[in-house]
């Protein structure tokens, strides 16, 4: 790999992926700005992830981002080309605990439980990792909320 990503972003106008990057080589820092074609608001947003890193152009310098952080990317296109502000967009990624995800469309679900397995995996501990702990155990407070009936420990011995 001779290019390392530093950051990612957005250009609305004209649609675009800016990547600022570093030339392993050189150890200087560049700025590539790649247009998005073809792309319009009714676009699928991960097809036009995967053309753009796969795209002979921009193949080697986008080899060190993620397929998810390029889709974020171009959802956030799109929401702007749907007339959605920035704000909007990035509100959309974000977990909250309390938010009912039955209520959420398709696309919107989706979004969520891409964030979901991405915090999955930051906080993952694998066997190899020096922070790994076989059987752990962890005590959570007790929610003051609403109670069910599975919520009791039952003296039936299971």
């Amino acid at each position: 790999m001779r290019f390392e990503a530093k950051r990612c972003g957005v250009q609305f106008n004209p649609p675009s992926i800016i990547l600022i990057y570093e030339h392993k080589q050189t150890k200087t820092m560049r700025k590539r700005i790649m247009p998005v074609r073809n792309f319009s608001k009714y676009s699928d947003y991960s097809m036009a992830a995967e053309r753009l890193k796969n795209h002979p152009r921009h193949r080697d310098y986008l080899e060190g981002v993620s397929q998810n952080q390029l889709e974020k990317l171009h959802i956030i296109l799109r929401d702007h080309m749907q007339g959605f502000s920035l704000e909007h967009s990035l509100a959309s990624f974000r977990l909250d605990p309390d938010e009912d995800l039955n209520k959420l469309n398709d696309e919107d679900l989706a979004r969520k439980k891409g964030q979901m397995d991405e915090l999955f995996e930051k906080n993952r501990r694998h066997k190899d990792d020096p922070e790994f702990v076989y059987d752990l155990e962890v005590d959570f407070a007790k929610s003051t909320g609403e109670r069910c009936s599975w919520d009791d420990e039952s003296d039936d011995g299971f």
